[in-house]
C-alpha cells in the first residue's frame, strides 16, 4: 500500500498505468477509434486528429471516473482501499483518508463497486459439478429496535424471518469456489426457480437446505440431482451441506454490521458485489493466493464503459433495487 502511494502520488504514473490497462496497443479515441491522436503534456489528455465533436479526452473518459474532478491518485488509492480491506472500508475513512467530503467519498465508493461487478452469464455447476444454494436476510435485529418501530414488523415464518428484512440468494460453485449472490424482492416458489434455472446449469448436484421452497423447485425441473441437508438434525452430512455459502453469507454479514452498519435495500446490490469481488478473487486462475496488487490491477480494468451518476446512486432516476 505505501509502495502504490508513492508511485501513484505522480500524476503521470497514474495516466500511464490506467491508459495502457485500457489501451494495451496504444492510445485510441474513444469516440471514434482512431489511433491518430496527440498527447497534451500540459493538460495530460490527448486529441483525436478526426474532425468530430469532443476531439480531447482524458483517460477517464468512458470510465467509472468521468466527469469527476477528484484526482486519479485518491481514486486508485481508493480503489486499492475497498478491493483489499477484507470487512470493506467506509466513506468516513476513505473521506479522512483522502481529504474529500464523506459525501464525494460515499460516491466515490457506489462508483467502484459498479466496476467491481462481475457481469458474466456463466452458469455455475453442469457435467456433475456440485453447486450450494442458499438465502438469507439482511436487516436490522428487532430485540434492539424501539418498540414503536418493533410493532410494525410481522413475524411470518419460523426462524424469526421479518418482513422488515431484504431476502438476498446466493449460489457456491464448490469446484470453482466461485460465489454469485444478488437481491431478490421474495423467496416465493417462482422467484428462486427462475434463478436457479438462469444460473445453475443443467446436471448439476445441487445441495441445499430442507427449505420447503426447494424442494418443489427441485420437484418441477427434474435436469438436477437434488441433495438436501436437514439443519434441524445436522449441519453437514457426508458430502452434503451448505457450509460454502453460509461462510459468504458470514463474511458479508460482517461487512455490513462492522462496517457499513446501516445499508438501505435500494444499495444492498453494490454492497453484495463488493464482497463476492474479494471472495471471488482470494486466489489466481493457477490456484496461487493473489496479491493485492492483482486485486487492484483485476479491478481497475473494469472500469471503462460503466458509468453511474449521482441521480441514479440516489435513486432519482432510472435504476431500481432489483
Amino acid at each position: 500500500m505505501a509502495e502504490a502511494i508513492k508511485y501513484f502520488a505522480d500524476v503521470n504514473n497514474c495516466i500511464d498505468f490506467l491508459a495502457n490497462l485500457r489501451w494495451p496497443e496504444g492510445v485510441t479515441c474513444p469516440r471514434c477509434g482512431s489511433k491518430e491522436v496527440s498527447y497534451i503534456s500540459t493538460r495530460h489528455i490527448w486529441k483525436c486528429k478526426q474532425a468530430h465533436d469532443h476531439r480531447q479526452f482524458s483517460v477517464k473518459v468512458g470510465t467509472i471516473m468521468e466527469d469527476s474532478p477528484i484526482g486519479l491518485d485518491k481514486w486508485l488509492t481508493a480503489m486499492w482501499l475497498i478491493c483489499n480491506c477484507r470487512n470493506g472500508i467506509s466513506s468516513y475513512e476513505i473521506s479522512r483518508d483522502l481529504g474529500v467530503t464523506q459525501k464525494t467519498a460515499w460516491f466515490m465508493l457506489h462508483r467502484i463497486r459498479l466496476a467491481m461487478k462481475n457481469g458474466s452469464f456463466d452458469k455455475f455447476g453442469g457435467n456433475g459439478g456440485t453447486v450450494e444454494i442458499d438465502e438469507t436476510y439482511v436487516g436490522g435485529d428487532p430485540q434492539k429496535m424501539h418498540k414503536s418501530r418493533r410493532k410494525k414488523i410481522e413475524r411470518i415464518s419460523y426462524g424469526a424471518i421479518k418482513t422488515a428484512k431484504t431476502a438476498v440468494w446466493g449460489v457456491l460453485d464448490r469446484d470453482l469456489r466461485q460465489v454469485r449472490a444478488m437481491v431478490v424482492p421474495n423467496i416465493k416458489r417462482s422467484t428462486l426457480q427462475e434463478k436457479i434455472l438462469t444460473h445453475v446449469a443443467p446436471d448439476s448436484n445441487v445441495m441445499t437446505d430442507d427449505a420447503a421452497v426447494y424442494t418443489h423447485v427441485m420437484a418441477t425441473e427434474k435436469q438436477f440431482v437434488h441433495q438436501v441437508v436437514n439443519h434441524t438434525r445436522q449441519y453437514v452430512d457426508g458430502q452434503v451441506h451448505t457450509q460454502g455459502i453460509e461462510n459468504f453469507w458470514s463474511l458479508l454479514k460482517r461487512q455490513l454490521r462492522g462496517t457499513y452498519v446501516a445499508v438501505e435495500p435500494f444499495h444492498l446490490d453494490r454492497y453484495i458485489d463488493e464482497q463476492i469481488f474479494r471472495y471471488n478473487n482470494r486466489k489466481d486462475d493457477m490456484g496461487n493466493k493473489m496479491s493485492d496488487a492483482e486485486r487492484f490491477q483485476m479491478a481497475a480494468s473494469q472500469i471503462v464503459g460503466k458509468r453511474l451518476t449521482y441521480a441514479e446512486v440516489t435513486g432519482k432516476v432510472g435504476e431500481t433495487p432489483f
